[in-house]
């Protein structure tokens, strides 16, 4: 634990700054999954739509640094990928 004053605030904020993060990354995962589920249906409405939510999520994890960019263009890729082989 840090003893200076201004120490223990940016740990304490650093801290914050992970949960938010980590909460993010997680919502991103979780889209991701939400539309491969409906890929697995075969659904194409309900993939359309989710893949919406997916890429704007994969979007906002890049905006934030949360992801390289180029790791979000190859997971945005691949989402489009699978939705066109749906077709």
């Amino acid at each position: 634990m840090p003893n200076i004053k201004s120490a223990m605030k940016r740990d304490a904020l650093s801290k914050q700054q992970n949960a938010k993060n980590r909460a993010d990354k997680s919502l991103m995962k979780t889209n991701i999954k939400k539309f491969d589920a409906a890929i697995a249906e075969g659904n194409r409405d309900a993939a359309v739509d989710a893949y919406k939510v997916a890429v704007k999520t994969v979007d906002h994890a890049a905006t934030k640094h949360i992801i390289h960019k180029n790791n979000a263009a190859n997971k945005k890729s691949q989402l489009t990928r699978k939705l066109n082989e749906l077709a």
